[in-house]
């Protein structure tokens, strides 16, 4: 039913580059992470998106390596955590990352939050250049930065991150970030992507669009974020829901559509803001 479809890959800029339509584990439980991200390999996403809070590298581990699949054809993106930042925590919180993950390497290690009250994001950036540089990441960026914070570890460092994971749905558009991303050839990858919490998936201008597209709401809103180049990682652990969104690979939007749907920005979140949150607690052993 879907085997057929496949996502574009997006251009990184050390070179690499990242499936565009990826699955992420954002409050999936360890045991069932598990089974969830196998079906999500057996429909077909290579991106699998996790972090160390998460506290399911543990099972997104066991997935990849019961799934049959070669270890090189899976893009895995983890995430350093809060708690963790700081050069040498740093260092060791990869070590701590790779051993729950049972893997030898991680395709794009990420700094979850700039998390500015900390202090401490430039010298987190400097450890994941010093992994990136000894070959121990392939690839290295960061999630709910904003341009400020990003302009600021690139002169500390001279190292541009190849992404920056925000919240963006159709509620949440974030133009200038994502212009200054692109201007910066930082890929722009969303989380939340369909909006949790917002009911957004009930709104009529989407349900419109869907019944015009003999699409669901979700597969709009995913269709829209490939539109606009947005690398995008939805979560779910039904295995309906797994495939309705790998479908959204096959849903063309028209021109009206796109203008429809960016008339919804209310700048509304589901998460912290960038400049603020400095969420803590410990990593997940």
């Amino acid at each position: 039913m879907t085997a057929d479809l496949h996502p574009i890959d997006v251009d990184l800029n050390d070179g690499t580059t990242i499936p565009q339509l990826g699955y992420g584990v954002w409050r999936v439980p360890d045991d069932e992470a598990q089974p969830a991200v196998e079906e999500a390999l057996r429909v077909g996403y290579r991106l699998i998106d996790t972090a160390a809070i998460y506290g399911n590298e543990r099972g997104v581990g066991r997935a990849i390596a019961a799934s049959g699949i070669a270890r090189e054809d899976i893009y895995l993106t983890t995430k350093l955590w809060n708690a963790d930042q700081g050069y040498d925590t740093t260092l060791r919180a990869h070590e701590a990352s790779l051993k729950r993950l049972a893997v030898d390497t991680i395709d794009l290690y990420l700094i979850h939050w700039a998390a500015p009250p900390l202090g401490k994001y430039v010298d987190t950036w400097k450890a994941l250049v010093h992994l990136h540089e000894q070959g121990a990441v392939g690839s290295i960026g960061v999630s709910n930065f904003h341009a400020p914070h990003l302009q600021e570890i690139i002169d500390a460092t001279g190292v541009t991150p190849v992404l920056n994971q925000v919240e963006c749905h159709p509620y949440l558009q974030i133009e200038q970030l994502r212009a200054w991303n692109a201007a910066h050839q930082i890929a722009t990858q969303a989380w939340s992507p369909l909006g949790a919490g917002k009911g957004m998936l009930e709104d009529p201008v989407l349900t419109e669009i869907a019944e015009r597209r003999d699409a669901t709401p979700a597969q709009v809103v995913l269709a829209w974020h490939i539109a606009q180049g947005n690398v995008v990682i939805p979560k779910s652990v039904t295995p309906s829901r797994i495939a309705e969104n790998w479908a959204a690979l096959a849903v063309q939007l028209e021109p009206e559509d796109i203008d429809a749907i960016e008339g919804l920005e209310r700048g509304e979140r589901t998460g912290g803001n960038p400049d603020t949150a400095d969420y803590a607690g410990p990593t997940p052993e």
